[in-house]
């Protein structure tokens, strides 16, 4: 098979054979096609898009590049859930407990913070003593103990995956549906679970700016997924604000805590319980409840403690310090070192989302470089959000940085500037949206 006219039959429109494509993903992994003809077919692959079959056959063979784990120790039917990524996303933090609660078992392979959106392992990193780099060898035992795990992304996992998007990023072919939609999917099928619930937020805090980009991804990995025998549902929820009150580490650990007492904004219980619902009936765990008694069920088990005492239960067996049974000793604590002012009398119309989450990362909440280290307490605390009217001196918001850690004025001021710009006020309140636009299965 030749390379190169596998790149000029996609050139002029072509549909790829499954072995044309495996020849590719095998050529990438192994390194005998070089990275000017991988980069060449991701161009063509931008320009002319793919059809199902062929966004199945690439998924399934960037899956089967490494190990695909076996998660049939679990003698049940295991989900794995999926954000597209946001700012303030705290989900998959009250997600998993909350399962736990109706018996399904998950193992969830996160990432660190990418860019504006912050990373589900960082925030667990907040815990002193928390270990999340577990072996894949090691999941049984953690599962069999609290019925979940939590754990960084195996280098096994679709490696072919990780080298195309190096590619994509120098290449400027990163904003693909095709591409987008096999590089998660991969990594869900490489993952096991035979249920598979996304996240896919839109808005301008998220990689899909617009509702209908963000169906067609989403439309697109349920293709995926049910091309390769998995139950698929796909939630597009609104991430054209911060998700609840806060982003940063701590700062959203203490939301979560705060929610499980039940005070937690309602944005986030929303959209949890609308994941929650599609998680269970898609596991078959639903014991006869639906549509709103099924959210009314999950509410309640969100908020009275049952969520709480598993969630305790995960951080207990996976190392992190606790005090009073369910509290996380925290490795830092947030110290409010400025507060962000209304310019003027109107309504919050706007917050551009992704600039929010760019001013946390400069407060320390995030890396500019893998090697940097996290302030854990860094991040921002949300006072007035879209729809919310304010007076001229009203708090907006707050900066933090850790009680540990130091950070100079001219800062402080940079990222306020930078906040204050992120914040639209008018005289007009803006139309409510709803935080859980669509669901899809």
């Amino acid at each position: 098979m030749n390379m190169k006219d596998i790149i000029g039959k996609k050139r002029y429109g072509g549909t790829l054979t499954e072995e044309e494509i495996k020849f590719f993903v095998d050529g990438v992994t192994d390194k005998s096609i070089p990275d000017y003809q991988a980069s060449a077919l991701l161009m063509a692959i931008v320009l002319n898009g793919m059809n199902k079959e062929e966004m199945t056959c690439l998924t399934m063979a960037m899956a089967h590049s490494g190990t695909i784990l076996d998660l049939s120790f679990a003698d049940d039917i295991t989900v794995d859930k999926h954000s597209t990524g946001g700012v303030g996303d705290k989900v998959t933090i009250l997600l998993l407990p909350l399962l736990a609660t109706f018996g399904i078992k998950t193992v969830k392979l996160s990432g660190r913070g990418l860019g504006f959106t912050g990373g589900t392992v960082d925030k667990f990193g907040s815990i002193e003593g928390f270990r999340y780099e577990i072996p894949a060898s090691e999941f049984p035992y953690y599962l069999k103990k609290c019925g979940m795990v939590i754990s960084g992304p195996s280098p096994n996992l679709a490696p072919a995956d990780k080298i195309l998007y190096a590619l994509r990023d120098v290449t400027g072919t990163v904003d693909s549906i095709p591409l987008i939609a096999s590089s998660i999917m991969s990594k869900k099928l490489a993952g096991g679970a035979d249920v598979i619930v996304l996240d896919v937020t839109c808005g301008s805090g998220a990689y899909m700016k617009t509702f209908d980009r963000a169906h067609e991804l989403a439309q697109a990995m349920i293709d995926i997924g049910n091309g390769a025998g998995k139950k698929t549902v796909a939630v597009i929820t609104d991430m054209d604000q911060p998700l609840g009150g806060s982003c940063g580490n701590t700062l959203e650990m203490q939301e979560v805590l705060r929610t499980f007492a039940g005070k937690g904004n309602t944005d986030v219980v929303e959209v949890v319980c609308r994941i929650a619902a599609e998680c269970i009936k898609a596991a078959g765990k639903a014991n006869g409840l639906s549509g709103d008694d099924l959210l009314y069920a999950c509410a309640t088990r969100l908020t009275d403690g049952s969520a709480l005492s598993k969630f305790a239960e995960l951080i207990a067996s996976q190392g992190g310090d606790l005090k009073d049974k369910v509290n996380p000793v925290f490795k830092d604590l947030p110290f409010e070192a400025m507060r962000v002012t209304a310019p003027c009398d109107g309504y919050v119309y706007s917050i551009k989302t992704d600039a929010i989450g760019n001013a946390a990362n400069h407060l320390g909440a995030g890396r500019k470089t893998v090697n940097d280290q996290i302030d854990y307490g860094a991040g921002i605390k949300f006072y007035a959000k879209r729809g919310d009217r304010v007076r001229k001196g009203d708090v907006l918001c707050s900066l933090c940085h850790g009680t540990k850690a130091e950070l100079a004025d001219e800062v402080l001021f940079d990222v306020m500037e930078e906040v204050l710009a992120a914040y639209e006020i008018r005289e007009e309140a803006p139309e409510e949206v709803p935080v859980v636009m669509e669901v899809l299965s």
